[in-house]
């Protein structure tokens, strides 16, 4: 499963919650997996990554909560 589909899996769980109004994160936008290296040798090759950067957009009614981050995981209940 890649970062991304796993991220989206965190938000459709519920799982991130907004800091402003305490209700689960519904939205996002600009996901990026960071690499940490890719090499490629004698038919053999790998990438490896080093996180994400996401920009979380809370969506709930009244909140009009967003930020860019690479620590999304602070938000994971």
């Amino acid at each position: 499963m890649s970062g991304l589909a796993k991220f989206k899996k965190i938000i459709e769980d519920g799982q991130l919650i907004c800091p402003k109004c305490h209700k689960p994160i519904l939205k996002f936008e600009k996901f990026v997996d960071k690499l940490a290296s890719v090499w490629d040798g004698a038919g053999d090759s790998a990438t490896e990554h080093d996180g994400s950067i996401v920009t979380l957009i809370c969506g709930n009614d009244g909140c009009s909560w967003k930020e860019r981050t690479e620590y999304w995981d602070n938000y994971q209940e």
